[in-house]
């Protein structure tokens, strides 16, 4: 059994949906950032860094595990799926997971910082990370258009970079004119392992349909970029 230690944040989802495609038995530990859980002393041991996701494989004497790339390599690993054995194919799927952990991720973070969280709005910061987010997604497109999937057979690496681009709209970043990519995002959201993935801890969704519930993430999140 594993034990996930998330939030419903892309991060989070990355671990999530590799649990649900994997068919791993798992069980979730909710972890609330507004109320600063990531920084408790229990949770520093899981992990030093204090965010998450984190898991613990109590099949493998309480081995805990944190970084959310780091977790997905470890699961696919574990079950033998997601991620090739091949020299050539498990590099292609890396390279795709670190464009997402080095690119994707932090550029659509600080987007979403300095478009939606931060009180005082830049406009340099702002173009700054929605350019190159934008950039990023070209960078995806291209690729998906002589590709199904990022690296061959569908992959970790698609899931990662999946669970940040369909947050695109958040921070304000558009997807117009890149058919390749949206149509990528379109086949793994109708994966079932997908839909189950990103409903936990728990849904999300309807949460940021409405005006005040979003003003009371936004309220929230500022205090959780702080910590």
């Amino acid at each position: 059994m594993i034990s996930l230690y998330t939030s419903p944040t892309p991060n989070g989802w990355k671990a999530s949906v590799t649990l649900e495609e994997l068919g791993l038995p798992y069980e979730v530990k909710a972890i609330d950032l507004a109320k600063g859980e990531q920084k408790t002393p229990e949770f520093l041991k899981i992990n030093p860094n204090g965010r998450i996701p984190a898991i613990i494989d109590h099949d493998e004497n309480d081995l805990a595990i944190f970084e959310s790339g780091a977790i997905m390599i470890y699961l696919a690993e574990k079950a033998g799926k997601l991620l090739p054995t091949d020299v050539a194919g498990r590099s292609r799927v890396i390279q795709w997971l670190m464009f997402q952990m080095g690119g994707v991720g932090p550029m659509m973070g600080q987007a979403n910082i300095f478009y939606r969280y931060a009180e005082e709005k830049i406009p340099f910061a702002i173009s700054r990370y929605q350019n190159e987010s934008r950039r990023l997604f070209e960078v995806l497109d291209r690729h998906l258009a002589e590709h199904e999937y990022l690296a061959g057979d569908y992959s970790i690496a698609d899931i990662a970079n999946w669970c940040w681009v369909r947050i695109y709209k958040w921070p304000g970043v558009s997807v117009d004119g890149l058919d390749n990519l949206q149509r990528w995002m379109a086949a793994i959201e109708a994966r079932p392992a997908a839909q189950a993935g990103i409903k936990v801890p728990y849904d999300t969704s309807e949460r940021l349909k409405s005006d005040n519930k979003a003003e009371e993430f936004i309220k929230q999140a500022r205090t959780m970029v702080t910590r």
